[in-house]
């Protein structure tokens, strides 16, 4: 992290967030949990310690506190993924369109109405008494920045519409959006009645805290090394093991090396920025608290903070070979921590003189169909879930909720929901899934760049941007 003052440009990534530095911070910097040493047994053994593997872990102790659970995460909790989104909390009504093309208007209508229940769990925490996570819920805003992104507002309200469910998204005019941040870019926007901000770090933190208060055992520095399954399954990590009847796996893209999920699941990789502290030059431009997004197919996610400082990411980071999540692009591409800065300025150039804080970096798991899935590997008791494509705080209290049904043999409302029961599209497979990938995400930013220079793009971009559509894809369609 660096100091504060005056406008820096060209910051590397570095390797933990702006988020999870403040929140070892504010929590006090409280010791890690010991890595595992010898042999434990358990009821259910978590792998992975960001929110997926910590709302499993809280809602098998609330449904049945008499089950022993045992956690591990490989590096320290909430440092990897769940520490590095942009904390913006909402369900599936702002993807309507897509998923209801996707599942069909009653899938849609049953994963939008999760999301919602997700939504109140995430609130109810995150507001409890003596916690500080930084939640605003003002409501989330999807802002058109080019003429071509405003032809892509009209399908959100009239799928609203036929699915009886108008009230879930309103129309902003130009005017409108401008009193809520002032852009010369912004043109009309759509306004979703659900959406919230938080603190992904401190979220992260305080789940971590509350699964120890609740009775979960938890390993840091334990990364599972192999895994036997059986009755009972057996954990290897590199001092010790864990027997256990039922095993979750919440392990993020490191689930996309696996050759049940593979098929399923590419690895991609997303970039944000933070600035420094600005609170009277950020309110002058920036009065409305919602967070917003705009329509590009390679997003500019954005939001304010608490303390006056802007979060900028863009989801244009390059794309792993074969699910390889550890490569150095992942967390530490130059060119696509400078596509975030290029973003903020753009899209808030009245805030031009305000300096970057920190730049970081990570892998994102998107399915195939740009939905997570919660699933139990063939005749195993071995639960995992992923594909969360950058869109995992809220969908993760579900994918708790859907693993901790699954952990424990039940079936229930989270478990007849299409994220489990629903046929997974594939994908093309490797080289052609990188190599393509490649192809068509270098025509979709260069489309996008040019769209927003209202510029036609160039032959070669619009074709290969066009592919994915073409080929009844639903991952990389604009």
């Amino acid at each position: 992290m660096h100091k504060e003052g005056g406008r820096r440009s060209g910051t590397g990534p570095a390797e933990r967030s702006w988020w999870f530095e403040e929140a070892l911070a504010a929590e006090g910097n409280v010791p890690d949990a010991p890595a595992l040493h010898g042999r434990i047994e358990a009821d259910i053994a978590i792998v992975g310690g960001g929110y997926t593997g910590l709302w499993t872990a809280l809602s098998v102790r609330e449904r049945d506190p008499g089950r022993s659970v045992v956690l591990i995460e490989a590096s320290r909790c909430g440092a990897e993924a769940s520490g590095k989104n942009g904390g913006k909390a909402h369900g599936y009504w702002t993807m309507l369109p897509g998923v209801a093309a996707t599942l069909g208007d009653a899938g849609a209508l049953a994963v939008a109405r999760a999301g919602s229940r997700a939504q109140e769990g995430l609130r109810a925490f995150a507001t409890a008494q003596g916690r500080d996570l930084w939640w605003r819920e003002p409501g989330s805003i999807k802002v058109a920045a080019s003429a071509a992104q405003e032809l892509k507002i009209p399908p959100y309200l009239s799928t609203a519409e036929r699915l009886g469910v108008p009230d879930s998204v309103s129309l902003l005019s130009a005017g409108e959006m401008q009193a809520r941040c002032r852009s010369p870019v912004f043109r009309k926007a759509l306004l979703f009645r659900e959406g919230a901000t938080v603190h992904p770090g401190r979220l992260a933190r305080a789940l971590r805290q509350e699964a120890m208060r609740v009775g979960v055992q938890l390993f840091e520095a334990t990364p599972m090394q192999g895994l036997d399954a059986g009755a009972p399954n057996r954990i290897r990590t590199p001092q010790g093991e864990i027997i256990a009847r039922q095993v979750v796996l919440a392990t993020n893209t490191q689930l996309a090396a696996r050759r049940e999920i593979a098929p399923h699941v590419s690895v991609f990789s997303s970039y944000a920025l933070i600035t420094d502290a600005a609170p009277d030059q950020l309110g002058a431009v920036w009065p409305g608290d919602e967070g917003l997004s705009d329509l590009r197919m390679f997003v500019h996610y954005f939001r304010k903070t608490p303390d006056g400082r802007v979060l900028m990411g863009s989801g244009s980071g390059p794309i792993a070979f074969a699910g390889r999540d550890g490569a150095l692009a992942m967390r530490f591409d130059r060119a696509s921590a400078a596509r975030a800065e290029a973003g903020l300025r753009r899209l808030l150039p009245g805030l031009d003189a305000l300096g970057v804080a920190s730049v970081w970096g990570g892998p994102i798991d998107i399915a195939a169909d740009r939905l997570p899935f919660f699933r139990t590997l063939p005749g195993t008791t071995i639960h995992y879930g992923c594909g969360y494509s950058g869109h995992g705080v809220n969908p993760t209290y579900i994918g708790g909720q859907c693993l901790a049904s699954l952990a424990l043999g039940i079936k229930d409302d989270w478990t007849a929901l299409p994220f489990c029961t629903r046929d997974l599209p594939r994908l093309p497979p490797e080289p052609f899934r990188y190599v393509g990938g490649n192809a068509i995400r270098w025509g979709i930013l260069a489309s996008e760049v040019a769209e927003e220079a209202e510029r036609r793009p160039s032959p070669a971009a619009r074709a290969l941007a066009a592919l994915p559509k073409l080929l009844g894809m639903r991952i990389g369609t604009r």
